[in-house]
């Protein structure tokens, strides 16, 4: 049997948050949320993701920053 792929979802709006987990989780997906960059630093350091949709603009700094470190890594 073949495992859900795992998908980090990365958006300091609730509704969008929530709206996204739904639905993914809908179509079958594994989902974990976060709600800013150091959240979502925590939820990488404690698992692996296939896939992580990733707002640009968080409150606690950028997105793209975020993109940066993980292709450094």
């Amino acid at each position: 049997m073949q495992s859900q792929p795992h998908i980090l979802v990365v958006d300091d709006d609730r509704e969008i948050r929530t709206l996204l987990q739904r639905y993914l989780d809908s179509q079958g997906f594994r989902v974990t949320a976060a709600a800013d960059r150091r959240e979502c630093e925590q939820r990488l350091g404690a698992g692996q993701f296939d896939l992580i949709v990733l707002d640009v603009m968080l409150p606690d700094g950028s997105g793209l920053d975020i993109c940066r470190g993980l292709r450094d890594r």
